[in-house]
């Protein structure tokens, strides 16, 4: 048998350039296999669609980095931190994320990754002690770009995380995380420390800025919004603002004894002049346990937001997509639940997406062909054709489960391909 060390380097190089090629062809799946593992494993990585982008954008630098570094024999020396996975560190350090879970996730990453690896090697293997041998050296260099690439995150992490402690609205974001939590409150102790009265009504915000438009000063901007904010819903009473990452904040404004809010207080000229500027609100809630409910509401309205996408409204209210929300936090089970109330009418397509919308601005008018045609700007005559070709493509007949059809199109609206299914 061929010793080891007697194999042609060119064999072994050529084998793993094979695998890295064929990894090529398959990036985007193997990017996705790799988050998802990370996801299902690493719970405090999957609660906020920001950072799940995020990770997913630093997923797939490394795995590009390192599918190049095996095909092409590149030196680890030169392979720094992708930046996307610098960022990520960073973020997390700002969120509060143990520095565990982030170190955790590239070992979940890496093994994940090492699986498509031997697969792949294994498809294509011609002769035992060539695959071996790649697959020695193809370990040595997963290994060895993760321990470099773990080192600089480690170090963008840390000094992160130093700076926003030193920093006292760290320490005011950190004791908020700590009453989000859950547990008891000592409103004694805890009121001092956020200079914020829990003893009242409470409306959560959660103010953020599209990545795309992030910049310098962002969340000045968004504390002088918070500020305008509160001059309309508080009276003028200081809201808490406490920022999240570099591009997002938690809000409270201040109630006092009111118990709901003034009609259309949120409405009209929005308190951001910057188009980029976004709201999710939670509903009024009283005392130290509705602080904590008003923003988890509007964390959930959050979400919905993110799903929809840029078609969404600047300010988006947990009362107009509560049952939205709450479908949105096992979005699998929710995708299942809307393609059986739709049937075919719940396909990722234009044409379908058409009458969908239709059949839902028909049915919130309460039936009306011509109110329906003055919102959508159509003939009433279209609208008619698209009501009754909506019923025809879903096999039956709204009437005889409108409350699920009503619930299952809003869904649609707000979630949209997160829960509609592919075009046959």
């Amino acid at each position: 048998m061929i010793g080891l060390m007697e194999l042609d380097d060119t064999a072994v190089a050529a084998q793993l350039s094979a695998v890295s090629a064929a990894l090529r062809m398959k990036l985007p799946e193997l990017c996705q296999a790799v988050t998802d593992s990370i996801l299902a494993q690493i719970e405090p990585l999957s609660q906020d669609q920001a950072i799940i982008d995020l990770l997913s954008v630093s997923v797939e630098s490394n795995v590009t980095t390192l599918v190049h570094i095996i095909g092409y024999q590149i030196d680890l020396d030169q392979a720094d931190a992708p930046p996307a996975a610098i960022e990520y560190a960073r973020r997390l350090a700002q969120r509060g994320v143990p520095v565990a879970e982030l170190l955790r996730a590239y070992r979940v990453g890496q093994a994940c990754f090492m699986q498509w690896c031997y697969r792949e090697l294994a498809a294509q293997a011609r002769d035992l002690p060539t695959a071996f041998a790649a697959a020695m050296q193809l370990t040595e260099s997963t290994f060895g770009y993760i321990d470099r690439v773990s080192e600089h995150i480690l170090t963008a992490y840390v000094r992160e995380r130093d700076q926003w402690v030193r920093n006292t609205v760290a320490v005011r974001a950190a004791q908020v995380r700590s009453l989000l939590a859950g547990g008891p409150i000592e409103v004694n102790r805890v009121e001092p420390a956020l200079g914020y009265r829990l003893r009242q009504h409470h409306l959560g915000v959660v103010a953020w800025v599209e990545e795309a438009a992030r910049k310098e000063g962002t969340l000045v901007e968004l504390e002088r919004m918070a500020g305008r904010l509160a001059d309309r819903v508080s009276a003028g009473a200081r809201a808490l603002f406490v920022s999240r990452d570099e591009s997002s904040a938690f809000i409270w404004m201040p109630l006092g004894s009111e118990q709901v809010l003034k009609p259309d207080v949120l409405g009209g000229t929005p308190p951001a002049p910057d188009d980029s500027v976004r709201l999710a609100v939670g509903e009024p809630a009283e005392g130290p346990e509705g602080f904590r409910t008003t923003i988890r509401e509007a964390l959930r309205a959050h979400a919905v937001a993110l799903m929809a996408g840029p078609a969404a409204p600047r300010v988006v209210r947990f009362a107009d997509v509560a049952p939205v929300a709450l479908l949105a936090e096992d979005i699998g089970a929710a995708r299942t639940w809307v393609s059986r109330a739709l049937g075919p009418l719940a396909a990722d397509d234009d044409q379908t997406a058409r009458l969908r919308e239709t059949l839902h601005v028909f049915l919130s008018t309460g039936g009306s062909y011509q109110e329906t045609a003055e919102r959508l700007s159509l003939h009433k005559n279209t609208v008619f054709y698209r009501v009754r070709k909506a019923q025809e493509v879903r096999g039956r007949k709204v009437a005889e489960d409108r409350f699920v059809v009503e619930l299952a199109l809003l869904a649609c609206h707000w979630l949209k391909s997160a829960v509609l299914t592919a075009p046959h």
